[in-house]
């Protein structure tokens, strides 16, 4: 697939910063942590690829890893870069370089880490189980490999064909899509919250994983390249390279990404 039409990430990133809280923060941090099921990553090497925003970055740096982040997009990693200053001032535990995953020699010369990360990115590479192998072979022997991978649903050829037409559009149609899909989003939200007997208000009070609606709207409308999984495809994926699942989040039938975090495990190795 060709890699010429892409969503700009990074700006969309850059844009997400402007409203970035200590709350926002704080949110991340615990998400990473209850997914991960740690307490802390303290003494841990971390490598966050594709770093976005570098909200994660921070989060894994707040628990005490020393981090690496990496993005194939140039906003991106000039968004991780302000993030890292504006939170970690210039300390050497945290380096943002730019890279790509799809490069095996790059990959190669990262080296082992305790623990590989990359949440939402890897279905956005335009060669998705490329990119899962290559961010496996960055694992240390019993190091832990986290992934979020989009989820396959009756309607991904549709909204493949959405995502497609946004980022082949002029800047207003754009903006335009923008403001209907997170109208869109927002309402069927709501509706889906008060039927659960929800506070429909919370959601955005205490937004997942430390995001904004607006934000992850526009992120899910003009990430093009796209691809999904079942949560299956990448469970089997991964076992057959060696590595346990440790904890899995889906779903369902819904949009959105399905988690993963897998252990290697040296004993059931065949790679």
């Amino acid at each position: 697939m060709s890699r010429e039409k892409r969503f700009d990430f990074g700006k969309n990133w850059q844009l997400f910063l402007e409203s970035l809280s200590k709350e926002k923060i704080e949110k991340s941090k615990i998400s990473l942590k209850k997914l991960m099921l740690v307490d802390d990553l303290e003494g841990k090497t971390f490598l966050d690829i594709g770093s976005g925003s570098g909200l994660s970055s921070l989060s894994a740096y707040n628990l005490g890893a020393k981090v690496i982040s990496f993005d194939y997009d140039e906003f991106s990693v000039e968004a991780t870069k302000y993030t890292k200053k504006m939170f970690a001032n210039n300390d050497e535990n945290w380096i943002v370089k730019k890279g790509d995953v799809l490069d095996e020699e790059y990959m190669t010369k990262l080296g082992k880490y305790d623990v590989v990360y990359s949440w939402g990115v890897l279905h956005h590479t335009g060669n998705m189980y490329k990119a899962l192998d290559n961010a496996s072979k960055c694992v240390k022997d019993d190091g832990i490999l986290v992934v979020a991978i989009y989820n396959t649903q009756l309607l991904t050829p549709i909204w493949k064909k959405i995502k497609l037409f946004y980022v082949s559009s002029p800047v207003l149609v754009k903006k335009l899509m923008s403001y209907i899909y997170t109208l869109y989003f927002a309402i069927g939200l709501c509706i889906l919250d008060i039927g659960r007997g929800k506070n429909p208000f919370k959601r955005y009070s205490d937004p997942l994983r430390g995001m904004s609606l607006y934000t992850d709207v526009v992120d899910w409308i003009g990430g093009y390249p796209f691809e999904t999984a079942k949560p299956e495809e990448i469970f089997i994926f991964y076992k057959d390279r060696g590595f346990v699942l440790e904890n899995m989040v889906t779903v369902g039938g819904k949009m959105g990404c399905n988690e993963f975090v897998f252990k290697k495990n040296l004993i059931n190795q065949n790679v």
